[in-house]
């Protein structure tokens, strides 16, 4: 895994909150879901379970999907599951709104889902297109 092309590390002027339903619009706009919007908000759901945090504690764990492709994915091979789950974080740092995606590139997929040749490439271009909807949010 090669961490400069597979971790997309940005940043925005805008808050956490603001960044969060933007990309929210952004990513309705291309079919895709954020599938725990009651959750995403870790502060919240740490205190839900018993953990103590702090009140500044904004760590956004947005769960992206696309149910369409997805399910027609996954009806083709139950092996790519374990590339469902795609998070985009967000968090502040250093007075700063700050956004991870961390993907895999095609090598490592096909690796890890092997006679599935037509997979990665599709894969990648998920990958590429969450991307880009950060980057529109941003």
């Amino acid at each position: 895994m090669n961490r400069n092309e597979e971790l997309y590390s940005v940043d925005t002027d805008k808050s956490v909150t603001q960044f969060v339903r933007d990309f929210g619009k952004v990513a309705k706009k291309y079919d895709f879901v954020v599938n725990n919007s009651d959750t995403m908000n870790m502060k919240n759901t740490f205190r839900e379970h018993g953990a103590a945090v702090e009140d500044d504690f904004d760590l956004h764990m947005m769960h992206v999907c696309k149910p369409v492709k997805s399910a027609k994915s996954l009806s083709v091979n139950y092996e790519r599951a374990i590339f469902m789950p795609k998070f985009v974080m967000v968090f502040s740092k250093d007075g700063r709104t700050q956004i991870r995606y961390l993907s895999f590139n095609s090598a490592d997929i096909a690796t890890m889902v092997p006679d599935d040749p037509k997979y990665p490439e599709s894969l990648a271009l998920t990958y590429s297109k969450i991307r880009s909807m950060i980057d529109e949010a941003r």
